[in-house]
Formats: C-alpha cells, sequence, structure tokens
C-alpha cells in the first residue's frame, strides 16, 4: 500500500460506515470495486447489482449511503439511474465509475458527488468517498437543524468537470477567466493564482454552454468568445465599425457584430 493510500485509510477509518451499493455490468468490475472498498475502509458493500433495474429495486431494499454507479450499461444506463433516483425522497449519494469522461456535464446536472475514470485506484476512490461522506454528514446536520426545505438549486452552472490525465478535475465557474469555441468543445482558461494560466477541453458546445453560464458573471462577446465580465477593463473603437474589448491581463478580444449591443449596453452606451 502507498504512502498516500495509507494516510486515506486512516482518515476513512476514523469516519462512520458508509453502506455501500456497487452497480456495473461487468462482473469483473465489481469483483475490483469490492476488493477496493475493502482496502480503503469506511465502507461496508451491502450489495451489487448488474443492470439498472436492478439497482433500483436494490436501493429500495437496502438503504445504502452511496452507490457507485456505472455509467454505461444495457437498457437503463447510470443516467437513467440516477434520474429515476433523484425523484425518490431520500436518494443515496452517487459516485459515478465509468472508463467514459464525455458524459460528466449530464452527471452533475444530476448532483452526482463524484466522476471517477477507470482504472480506480484506492486513493481516487477514497477521495470519492470522502466528498460523500461529506455530503451525508451536510444532510444530517441540516436535519438537526430543522432546514427541511433544500434551497432552491442555482440554474447557472457553478463548476465544471473537466477530464485531465486520468481522472477529472473540477473547475469552478468563479475560477474561468475565458472560454473558446473549437468546434465540437470549448477550451477553459483558468488563471492561477501561483503559476501560468492553464486551459482545458471540454466537450460542450459554446451555444449549449452559454445557456447556462450566469449572465451576470459571463458575456459572450464573439461567436468563439466567452468572458468573464470583471475581466473586462474596457472597450476601444478600432474604427470602421470593428469594436475590441479590453483585458485586464493587456490583451483584447475583437468583439463580433452580433454581440456589440449588448456590450455597449454593459458600458451604459
Amino acid at each position: 500500500m502507498t504512502g498516500n493510500a495509507a494516510a486515506m485509510e486512516q482518515v476513512l477509518s476514523t469516519l462512520p460506515v458508509l453502506r455501500t451499493l456497487i452497480v456495473d455490468d461487468e462482473p469483473l468490475a465489481v469483483e475490483r470495486l469490492q476488493a477496493l472498498c475493502r482496502q480503503i475502509g469506511g465502507l461496508d458493500v451491502v450489495g451489487t447489482a448488474n443492470d439498472g433495474a436492478t439497482a433500483l429495486r436494490e436501493v429500495g431494499a437496502l438503504s445504502p449511503d452511496v452507490v457507485l454507479l456505472d455509467m454505461t450499461m444495457p437498457e437503463l444506463d447510470g443516467l437513467g439511474v440516477a434520474r429515476a433516483l433523484a425523484k425518490t425522497e431520500n436518494p443515496p449519494a452517487l459516485v459515478f465509475v465509468t472508463a467514459h469522461d464525455s458524459f460528466a456535464v449530464e452527471a452533475f446536472d444530476l448532483d452526482a458527488v463524484d466522476y471517477v475514470l477507470k482504472p480506480v485506484s484506492p486513493e481516487r476512490l477514497g477521495r470519492a468517498i470522502q466528498r460523500a461522506m461529506a455530503q451525508r454528514t451536510a444532510a444530517q446536520h441540516a436535519a438537526t437543524q430543522g432546514e427541511d426545505r433544500p434551497r432552491a438549486p442555482s440554474p447557472w452552472i457553478g463548476e465544471f468537470w473537466v477530464p485531465y490525465r486520468s481522472e477529472l478535475l473540477r473547475i469552478a465557474a468563479s475560477d474561468v477567466d475565458r472560454i473558446d469555441a473549437e468546434r465540437d468543445y470549448v477550451r477553459l482558461h483558468v488563471g492561477q493564482k501561483d503559476g501560468p494560466s492553464r486551459s482545458y477541453l471540454l466537450l460542450q458546445t459554446a451555444s449549449g454552454l452559454e445557456e447556462r453560464l450566469d449572465p451576470a458573471m459571463f458575456m459572450r462577446l464573439h461567436r468563439s468568445t466567452i468572458l468573464r465580465r470583471d475581466r473586462i477593463s474596457g472597450l476601444r473603437h478600432d474604427g470602421l465599425g470593428v469594436w475590441s474589448a479590453e483585458l485586464s491581463d493587456g490583451s483584447a478580444v475583437r468583439i463580433g457584430r452580433t454581440y456589440l449591443a449588448k456590450a455597449k449596453a454593459m458600458a451604459g452606451r
């Protein structure tokens, strides 16, 4: 066991045990997850399922705290299971465990706790379990405080989960400075406090993403560019009806004609 794995096991061993259901249509994948759960501790695997319909029945019968859920299964897939569970009174925490990184947006729209890519390491699964535990602790605290009515979810996306190496990274929307369209993808440009900026590709169209971004935080200035509003330091007229937005880092972005009126309105013109 690595040092990181040992440290993770020590942390999880001090937490209440989570009743866990494993759902995967591949028997070998189920066996591997069972072995990983035994390694990291903090979990009691109360059952397994090999398809979505069985998973829903097992959730009703076993009342697990967390479900380790495969994405691609015949007939009722992981997203279908998640949608069905979201309609129940006390749904378990969902951790997607999958070989596919292209469903992350849909998964987190369904309030998944985490999205873990195969092959799964004990450390990565341990982090997912910590998040599931934090969610359960928060729910229990809200219940003891009499907070029976959950807050209405924001209609705007608050975070992105992007593939990076062998896992998905969580990026807060408030950390994204600029979004560039690249065919069927968008590139998220993220400023780094202690180093150079970085960028990440996400399988999502700019138009589809624009509809889910808070307009008080982001503004589309070109068919290929969406900017954080607070990164715009001014507007510049370049002549012949061409305008550019000057950014706080000293660069400039040309404003598309379709978006010029909105940009001027922001400046009170």
